[in-house]
C-alpha cells in the first residue's frame, strides 16, 4: 500500500480528534488570569494527557505558554527532537548518571528533591558542561517528592555550594487545591511562604517561585507567584464541578479532545438474547445492536459497561453488554437504518449534546485525568482546528530564563 493510501487510515476504525484552536483558546483564557510577568507552564506530560505532546506543546507556546512540563527524561527529549526550544521542566525525580547526562545534553531542567540527589547530579556533570539549571522542590504537605519545607535553607545552601548547578526556582505542589475545603491549601501556602521568608532572611532570593496547579490558578491570584503549572484546564476541563459552577472561578474553557469510532456491524437480536461476554445485558425486546470498533484496549474503561451513552447522529444511545478488548455494542433500536461506517462519538459534541471525560469519571468513581490519559497509542491523534489560529499568537511573551539556542 502506498504512503498516500495510508493517509486515509487514521479515521477508518477509531481515533482521537484534538482541536488545536480550542487548546489555543484555553491558553489565552488562562493567560488572561495572570499578571504580565507571570510565566505559564503548560504541563504536557503523559503525551499531553493523551492529546499528543508535540502538537499540544507547539500550539500552547504559540498561544502564550512560556514553559513546558514533563514527567520523564524521554518526554523532554521527544520535545527537543521535534525542534521545541522552550524551557522544559522535568517534574519527576531522576538519579542515574545516564539520565543526568541526557538531561544536560538535551538542556532539560530537572527537579531536585534532596541533598543526596543534588550531590549525584553535581558529581556526574563534568567541568566541561555548562552549569545546569535545577529546580528545588519542597514538600509542604503532599508527602510525595520534595525536601521538608522546614529544611529549605539548608537544602538551597547545599545546592548553591555544589559545582555545575544553578538554582533556577524553588517550588512545591498542592495536595487538595481542587477540593471545596481550602484549609489544607492555605496551610500549604503558609508553609511555602515561611520557607521563602527563611531563605530571604539568609540573603537567598530564588529567581522563580511557583506553587499553583490548574485548580490553584483558577482559585486565587495570590497563589500564582512567578509561574503557574497548568495541566487539566489547558485541555478544557475543570478540576472539580465547583470551579465550573462558580462564575468567579470559571473560564470559557473548551474541551480539546473528542473520541470517535465507526460502526462495524448492525444486527437484530430477539428478546431474551444476551449481549457480549457474561451476558450482562439481556434484551427485553427485539433490539437492533450496532458493534463499534473500539474497546478497553483503546482506553474505554470496562467498568463503563452498561453505564455509558454515546452519540450517533447527535442522539444519545446506550452502550449494552460488557465492553470488550477491541469492540463495544450499542442499542440503536431508536434510530433508523444505522449502517456500518457511521461515526459514533464516545466523548465530545454531536448535535446539542456533549459527553465529557468528567461524565465517565463520575460514573466509575475516578477522575478526569485518568480518563484522558487512558487512551492508547493505537488510537491515532488527528489534529483539527475549529477556527483558524490567530497568527499574532506567535509573538508570545518571552521566558525570563533563556531557552535553548
Amino acid at each position: 500500500m502506498s504512503d498516500q493510501r495510508l493517509d486515509i487510515l487514521p479515521r477508518q476504525r477509531a481515533w482521537v480528534e484534538v482541536d488545536l484552536e480550542a487548546l489555543a483558546h484555553n491558553v489565552r483564557q488562562i493567560r488572561g488570569l495572570l499578571a504580565a510577568q507571570t510565566d505559564l507552564l503548560a504541563v504536557v506530560k503523559a503525551d499531553a494527557y493523551g492529546h499528543g505532546s508535540i502538537g499540544v506543546a507547539q500550539t500552547a507556546l504559540q498561544a502564550g505558554a512560556t514553559w513546558l512540563g514533563v514527567a520523564t527524561v524521554m518526554e523532554g527529549i521527544e520535545l527537543r527532537r521535534a525542534g521545541i526550544n522552550a524551557p522544559i521542566l522535568l517534574l519527576g525525580s531522576v538519579h542515574t548518571p545516564a539520565e543526568i547526562q541526557a538531561i544536560a545534553q538535551w538542556q532539560i531542567q530537572p527537579t531536585l528533591c534532596s541533598p543526596k540527589q543534588a550531590l549525584i547530579f553535581s558529581e556526574t556533570l563534568s567541568s566541561g558542561d555548562r552549569a545546569l539549571s535545577v529546580h528545588l522542590k519542597l514538600d509542604t504537605g503532599m508527602a510525595r517528592l520534595g525536601a521538608p519545607w522546614t529544611e529549605a535553607v539548608e537544602f538551597v545552601q547545599w545546592v548553591q555550594r555544589l559545582p555545575h548547578l544553578t538554582v533556577a526556582s524553588v517550588y512545591s505542589h498542592f495536595a487538595t487545591a481542587d477540593e471545596v475545603d481550602q484549609t489544607l491549601l492555605w496551610q500549604q501556602k503558609h508553609c511555602f511562604d515561611q520557607a521563602i521568608a527563611a531563605l530571604r532572611a539568609q540573603g537567598i532570593c530564588p529567581p522563580c517561585l511557583h506553587l499553583a496547579n490548574s485548580a490553584a490558578t483558577l482559585l486565587d491570584s495570590h497563589l500564582h507567584y512567578d509561574m503557574v503549572r497548568v495541566g487539566l484546564a489547558l485541555y478544557g476541563l475543570y478540576p472539580a464541578p465547583h470551579f465550573r459552577d462558580n462564575p468567579d472561578r470559571s473560564l470559557d474553557l473548551r474541551p480539546v479532545l473528542q473520541v470517535k469510532a465507526r460502526v462495524t456491524q448492525v444486527k437484530t437480536i430477539q428478546a431474551g438474547m444476551g449481549v457480549s461476554y457474561g451476558h450482562r445485558f439481556i434484551a427485553r425486546q427485539e433490539t437492533r445492536v450496532a458493534t463499534v470498533g473500539i474497546g478497553y484496549a483503546d482506553g474505554v474503561p470496562r467498568l463503563l459497561s452498561n453505564q455509558m451513552q454515546v452519540l450517533v447522529r447527535g442522539q444519545a444511545v446506550p452502550q449494552i453488554g460488557s465492553v470488550t478488548m477491541d469492540q463495544l455494542m450499542l442499542d440503536v433500536s431508536g434510530l433508523d437504518l444505522v449502517e456500518p461506517g457511521e461515526v459514533v462519538t464516545l466523548l465530545g459534541q454531536s448535535g446539542n449534546i456533549r459527553l465529557g471525560a468528567e461524565d465517565w469519571a463520575m460514573a466509575i468513581g475516578t477522575i478526569s485525568w485518568e480518563i484522558l490519559c487512558g487512551f492508547k497509542h493505537r488510537l491515532p491523534r488527528v489534529a483539527v482546528r475549529s477556527t483558524v489560529l490567530d497568527r499574532s499568537l506567535s509573538s508570545n511573551p518571552g521566558c525570563r530564563l533563556p531557552s535553548v539556542g
